[in-house]
C-alpha cells in the first residue's frame, strides 16, 4: 500500500514555543503508532529558539545572549548542529509516519521524506537539490555551517549554498523527519546565539542561501508552498491536533523539553 493510501493530516503552519514543537512531534509519533493518522505539518517557533543537535555541546551556546534577547533554548531528539529559529526567517516542517510504513534504509527514507520538500523548491521556482559534496565546516556546532552531507543537506542555485537542513528520528515504532527550509537569514543574530564562532557574517552568507533570495517569493507564498507540497504528496486531509495530545504535549514539553537535564545533560526525564 503507497503511503498516501494511508490515512494522513496536514496541519497548517502554526507558531507555538521550540520546546512545545518537539514534544508535537513526539505526541504525533505516538498517534501514529497507536493507529492514528500520519501527520505533516509546518510550524513557527515563537519566541525565538536555538535548537540544539542531540549532541551538542552545550558549552557552544551564547547562553547570556540567548537570555537578554529572549532566546529559548531546548534540544532535539535529532543530530546535526544547532539552528536559530525565528518566525519570519525559518519555515519548519515534520512528517511523521509509522516505522513499518517506511524504508528500513536510512538514506531510501531521507530520499522518499525529501520529495515533497524538492516539490516545494520547484513550486516557487528554486533550484533546490541534495548537495554533491562534502564542503568543509565552518563552524561545527552550527547545522548551516557544517560539514555538508550528500545524504540530507539541501543546496540551491549555482553557486550551492545550504537552504535546508532536514533530520530524522527513528524509534522502534514511528519516523520523525523535520527539517529547516531557510526563507530569510539574519546572520549577526544566527551566529549571535553561538559562543565564540569565529565566523563572520560574510562567511555565513558565503554558505548560506534563502527561499526569500533565491525566488523573490513572500514568506505567505513560501509557507502555501511547502504545505501544498506535503499535503499533495500524503493526499492529506485538513486536520489538527486534538484536545488530548495538545494535553499531552504540553505535559511533555514541561517534563522533558524545558527540562535543565535535557536541554544541558541530554538525559530524558520521561524514560
Amino acid at each position: 500500500m503507497a503511503l498516501s493510501d494511508r490515512e494522513w493530516r496536514l496541519i497548517r503552519e502554526e507558531s507555538r514555543p521550540g520546546q512545545l514543537n518537539m514534544a508535537l512531534d513526539e505526541i504525533a509519533a505516538e498517534t501514529a503508532a497507536n493507529g492514528g493518522p500520519r501527520t505533516v505539518r509546518v510550524y513557527q517557533w515563537d519566541p525565538s529558539t536555538l535548537s540544539l543537535g542531540y549532541r551538542q555541546a552545550t558549552d557552544t551556546v551564547a547562553w547570556d545572549y540567548c537570555d537578554r534577547e529572549g532566546i529559548t533554548v531546548t534540544r532535539r531528539p535529532t543530530g546535526g548542529g544547532g539552528i536559530y529559529h525565528d518566525r519570519h526567517g525559518d519555515i519548519s516542517y515534520s512528517i511523521v509516519a509509522p516505522a513499518e510504513e517506511l524504508p528500513g534504509d536510512l538514506m531510501d527514507t531521507y530520499e522518499l521524506l525529501c520529495e515533497p520538500v524538492f516539490d516545494a523548491f520547484d513550486r516557487l521556482g528554486i533550484d533546490a537539490r541534495f548537495t554533491d559534496e562534502k564542503l568543509p565546516e565552518i563552524h561545527q556546532p552550527a547545522c548551516y555551517l557544517r560539514e555538508l552531507h550528500p545524504a540530507h543537506d539541501v543546496v540551491a542555485g549555482a553557486d550551492g549554498r545550504k537552504i535546508s537542513g532536514n533530520a530524522q528520528y527513528r524509534r522502534k515504532d514511528a519516523i520523525i523527519q523535520h527539517g529547516s527550509l531557510k526563507f530569510d537569514a539574519d546572520a549577526e543574530r544566527h551566529l549571535a546565539t553561538f559562543a565564540d564562532p569565529e565566523t563572520t557574517p560574510e562567511e555565513f552568507r558565503e554558505r548560506v542561501t534563502t527561499m526569500r533570495e533565491q525566488s523573490g517569493a513572500s514568506r505567505g507564498e513560501a509557507v502555501e508552498a511547502v504545505e501544498e507540497a506535503l499535503g499533495e504528496w500524503a493526499d492529506a486531509g485538513e486536520g489538527s491536533w486534538t484536545d488530548e495530545e495538545l494535553r499531552r504535549a504540553r505535559e511533555r514539553a514541561e517534563e522533558k523539553f524545558e527540562s535543565g537535564a535535557w536541554v544541558r545533560e541530554r538525559e530524558d526525564p520521561t524514560e
